[in-house]
């Protein structure tokens, strides 16, 4: 059985972004958020799109997620599987939003790609967590195959919210899952 730690990785993420945030509006910001249109002329927007946000909701909503599920997460697996697991997660989902609109202008932010992915791992590890989904609780497992068929859905609604980063960071996060579980390296215990 492995013991349990702090979410260090989980709070410096959210210290990170809170950050950014507040220097987001001045002018060289614009080339840290993902462009899939110049994604290869600045390949670190791969990773620091990760870490700034639209407006506050979207920064409050996205941090208050990883608060609570990275924190419980991050608490029972080991400190590199989270930390692949945010940063595979967060890069696949500017990856699926490249291969989906690769001509791309609009910039795409936030942490909900790698969020997802902590979604999907934890549908695996602890797929009878309960999580409540508006006033519905529900098992993590039955949560994330509706919040799958959300964001599919959502691929044909044109709206501003990249649905193709979410599905990628969920469906890294549900692979990682099953190698963390194979691998046995995780708190076995609620």
């Amino acid at each position: 059985m492995r013991k349990r730690t702090k979410p260090r990785l989980t709070l410096t993420f959210i210290f990170i972004s809170i950050i950014a945030f507040l220097f987001q509006p001045l002018s060289f910001f614009k080339y840290l958020a993902f462009v899939p249109a110049y994604a290869f002329s600045r390949p670190w927007s791969f990773v620091t799109s990760i870490f700034l946000h639209a407006n506050f909701a979207h920064l409050f909503f996205n941090m208050f997620a990883l608060f609570v599920f990275g924190s419980y997460l991050e608490s029972r697996i080991k400190k590199i599987d989270f930390l692949l697991l945010f940063f595979l997660s967060g890069i696949s989902g500017n990856f699926a939003y490249l291969f989906t609109d690769i001509n791309s202008s609009i910039p795409a932010v936030g942490a909900s790609g790698a969020i997802y992915g902590i979604l999907g791992a934890l549908a695996i590890i602890y797929p009878a967590l309960i999580v409540w989904v508006g006033y519905i609780p529900m098992p993590i497992i039955f949560a994330v195959v509706f919040w799958i068929i959300l964001n599919f859905v959502g691929l044909f609604i044109p709206s501003n919210i990249a649905y193709q980063a979410h599905l990628a960071g969920i469906f890294v996060g549900i692979f990682y899952g099953h190698k963390i579980k194979k691998k046995g390296t995780y708190f076995k215990y609620y």
